[in-house]
């Protein structure tokens, strides 16, 4: 019986996506399913449009920035926590943490209030702000179980042979935790770039993001052109996800002695 109960549990999950994918090839003018012919029209139009090109350019650049200062910022924590035993490591991992633990709406709202302060509501800057805080904590837990992984006797080896300090992290030290940054670097720039539950608190009339203006337009129309952003973004997703697996592999996510 639990096998049947897991089957359907499995069979269940992927059903939502893949209604709204076979949705966007609708012919009709709103959505529906079962579909009414089939058409790649709305996607034409989702290519077609400036204004929803514009905000796929910004998400993916604001993914981009945000999934290179937060892997930059993670690796200097990690390198502090595992290398330098750092005193109180431990509370030091859990504040990186904390955007984990805290409810996003939360989030959201503390967000308003500190960048109105710093004169940075609704701007470009306020949002990678916000994205790096939200992304170090998926940044970090890759970088920081590569360096636990990688032998510091391989660094004191060539720091042995005169090696200098800056030509042992790059030749060494580096090279080492590679894994654990481009696994870094491409979580972060997926959870960057599906991020909707803050950005869309600090959004404004000069900046918008992919994931928000689908969120909008359900809110305003059932046009079928959702359902083709929306599984552009399950395509472009899943994609990464697979790269990430090829390329280093998902366990990386997971630390292990």
């Amino acid at each position: 019986m639990s096998r049947y109960i897991a089957l359907a549990v499995l069979l269940f999950l992927p059903l939502p996506i893949v209604i709204v994918v076979l949705s966007s090839f609708t012919s009709a003018g709103y959505l529906s399913f079962p579909i009414k012919g089939v058409s790649l029209k709305w996607y034409a139009e989702f290519l077609g449009s400036a204004d929803w090109l514009k905000v796929l350019g910004t998400s993916a650049l604001l993914a981009l920035i945000g999934a290179f200062v937060s892997t930059a910022a993670s690796f200097a924590a990690a390198w502090a926590v595992v290398r330098h035993k750092m005193r109180f490591g431990t509370a030091y991992e859990t504040i990186l943490l904390t955007p984990l633990i805290f409810p996003h709406a939360a989030i959201g709202v503390i967000m308003i209030v500190t960048l109105s302060g710093l004169g940075w509501l609704g701007t470009f800057t306020g949002l990678v702000l916000v994205h790096c805080i939200l992304t170090i904590p998926y940044a970090y837990r890759p970088v920081v179980a590569a360096l636990r992984k990688a032998d510091p006797a391989l660094e004191e080896a060539a720091a042995s042979l005169g090696s200098r300090p800056w030509r042992t992290f790059w030749q060494v030290s580096l090279p080492a935790v590679r894994p654990g940054l481009v696994t870094s670097l491409l979580f972060s720039f997926i959870i960057s770039f599906d991020e909707v539950t803050v950005t869309m608190f600090l959004v404004g009339p000069f900046v918008m993001t992919l994931p928000v203006q689908v969120f909008s337009e359900v809110l305003e129309s059932a046009s079928p052109i959702i359902a083709a952003v929306s599984a552009a973004l399950v395509l472009f997703t899943s994609l990464m996800v697979f790269i990430l697996d090829k390329v280093v592999g998902i366990q990386f996510f997971v630390e292990r002695d």
